[in-house]
């Protein structure tokens, strides 16, 4: 048994009678000679997914003849549903809704380009999200959409949204995307030229500044604005996600109750891990945290935050920190993890000489395509999509919508480093005469004295990582909060009751491991997330050992390597008790 507080019994199980699934290097799960025996959990149902949607096998060639909307109706209009073999209802498609490309400013690579590099690292979706700015606004919100749509065609089996990274007024970044279709461009490029505060210069949010509640005010009419146009048909769907929160401290956690109150179901979480994670082999601070607090942070936020923790931001590490206040109101609100790849490490392109200035994208929008300059560029911050962190969504079918409908429903899992294959939780109610069950984002609910079980199935890695590491799972806790209600004071980021309350250690390298932890009499409503490492860096929580023993430690700007420092966080279950 592992350390930490113990509720009720709980049991591990580590099976020694599964054999290694599959070992890695078995090829795409488009390559239809492997045969579905040879590969792992995660890569069988995902293959069974991409079938039932008609972009796997014999029906793939015929889909490509339709471009890119002939892909978006098919993937909206497959009704082939597997049955995973890691959930019983879900399939697990791993994505990132945090990618640049030669439309923003300060980054490189065509659209196409970053898409194949993400289908090339396993992913299922992705988003492209150019900076908003006046270039953008005028020229690229347009003009990247048909590079958007042939690389729908190139890479059938990877989703492509089209979106744009919001300079929220008033406070810091957002992913903005909406579902593919006749109005995306129109409906993002209005969403920009109103409501982004670069183009409307409200990006000021000083902390009792003359201007400042009139941008957030701006920011909750954007929100408002883009739900509209999802009511009014415009749009079949709109998500919102903020961006790097706590890097520069000026997304205050009263701004982050605002959105997400302002249209539940639209604005619904952020970044729990930022990318730019190769920073730290350059020199820098993963994710570029290496920020001191400025005029426009929220004067309460600790030095702490301004840096990762595990490559996490402050806000998800912390337990009992920012994220558990939020969840302990009871209401949804997820992570993700994210590449932010603008210029990706040890990679050779550049942009040619002469045309890679800020005077030349703002009078065209956009660099020209990039070229291969035959040196590695190691001054850079930044993986390709896919290759380091991932945002693993549950869903049904295959398609942009059940996509973005497990992205708001928090089915939610993301790791670093492929730590994991894959996991399943579930929280199940055995009462007098009902059985019912929970998974991530869902709610049980359970009467007072009743007994509710946690239920997880982890799928250790089974093959070496992109870094040719083969990841080691060594331990998982069991994170509970009770339930208090909307907060009072709406700029408090503790959770007094959320803690560790369970550990397990993992000795197995390989295969299926099960683990369990009974709840033998609720008495009051709470939640459960889930963390996992290597356990190569770890501290004690920021809050102090009873609360977390050995959380993830403190990011040293340019010491160490991202890969020696894998976590993976899923997001919460809630148990209702009445």
């Amino acid at each position: 048994m592992g350390h930490g507080h113990h509720h009720g019994d709980h049991t591990h199980d580590h099976p020694h009678d599964h054999s290694h699934e599959s070992s890695g290097l078995a090829g795409d799960i488009a390559d239809l000679s492997i045969p579905d025996s040879a590969l792992s959990p995660r890569d069988r149902s995902r293959r069974d997914l991409l079938r039932g949607a008609g972009v796997l096998g014999a029906g793939a060639a015929a889909l490509t003849v339709f471009g890119s909307t002939g892909v978006a109706v098919a993937a909206e209009t497959g009704h082939g549903k597997s049955k995973p073999v890691d959930d019983d209802e879900y399939t697990y498609l791993a994505g990132d809704h945090h990618i640049h490309t030669q439309f923003s400013s300060d980054a490189l690579y065509k659209p196409e380009q970053q898409a194949r590099r993400g289908a090339e690292y396993g992913l299922d979706w992705l988003v492209i999200t150019d900076h908003g700015s006046v270039a953008h606004a005028k020229l690229g919100v347009e003009n990247v959409n048909p590079h958007v749509k042939n690389a729908r065609v190139e890479t059938p089996r990877t989703l492509v949204f089209q979106g744009l990274e919001w300079n929220i007024p008033a406070a810091e970044h957002g992913t903005v995307f909406v579902a593919p279709g006749a109005n995306e461009v129109a409906v993002l490029k209005e969403f920009e030229n109103t409501f982004d505060g670069a183009v409307t210069g409200t990006t000021d949010g000083t902390p009792g500044g003359p201007v400042t509640p009139a941008n957030e005010a701006l920011a909750i009419k954007g929100i408002e604005w883009m739900t509209a146009q999802k009511k009014a048909g415009r749009v079949a769907d709109a998500i919102m996600f903020a961006n790097h929160p706590a890097r520069k401290g000026i997304d205050s956690p009263h701004e982050l109750r605002a959105w997400r109150d302002a249209a539940p179901g639209t604005f619904v979480g952020f970044e729990g891990a930022p990318g730019h994670q190769a920073s730290q082999l350059s020199g820098g601070a993963r994710g570029e945290y290496g920020f001191a607090p400025g005029s426009s942070s929220f004067p309460g936020y600790p030095i702490e935050s301004y840096r990762t923790h595990g490559g996490f931001d402050w806000m998800t590490a912390t337990v009992g920190g920012l994220w558990d206040s939020l969840l302990a109101e009871g209401k949804p609100w997820w992570i993700t993890a994210n590449s932010d790849s603008h210029q990706v490490f040890g990679d050779t392109l550049v942009r040619p000489t002469g045309q890679d200035d800020q005077a030349w994208f703002d009078a065209h929008g956009q660099y020209p395509d990039p070229v291969d300059s035959g040196t590695a560029q190691t001054n850079r911050a930044d993986f390709f999509p896919g290759y380091y962190s991932r945002t693993h969504v549950g869903v049904t079918s295959f398609g942009y919508l059940p996509v973005m409908a497990g992205l708001r429903a928090g089915n939610v899992w993301v790791d670093h480093g492929q730590l994991i294959d894959g996991i399943a939780a579930k929280v199940r109610h055995r009462g007098p005469g009902a059985q019912t069950t929970a998974t991530l984002g869902g709610v049980l609910t359970a009467r007072r004295g009743d007994r509710v079980d946690l239920e997880v199935t982890i799928d250790l890695a089974s093959r070496p990582n992109n870094n040719g590491d083969w990841p080691l799972l060594k331990r998982v806790d069991v994170i509970r909060g009770f339930l208090t209600g909307a907060a009072t004071d709406k700029d408090t980021f503790h959770a007094p009751s959320a803690a560790v309350v369970e550990s397990f250690d993992i000795t197995q390298k390989a295969g299926r491991v099960t683990l369990s932890l009974r709840f033998k009499s609720v008495e009051r409503s709470f939640y459960l997330r889930l963390r996992g490492t290597d356990a190569r860096r770890t501290a004690t929580g920021l809050l102090g050992a009873k609360v977390d023993p050995e959380g993830p430690a403190m990011d040293v700007p340019g010491v160490g390597s991202p890969w020696e420092d894998l976590w993976f966080y899923t997001n919460p279950i809630w148990v209702a008790v009445a």
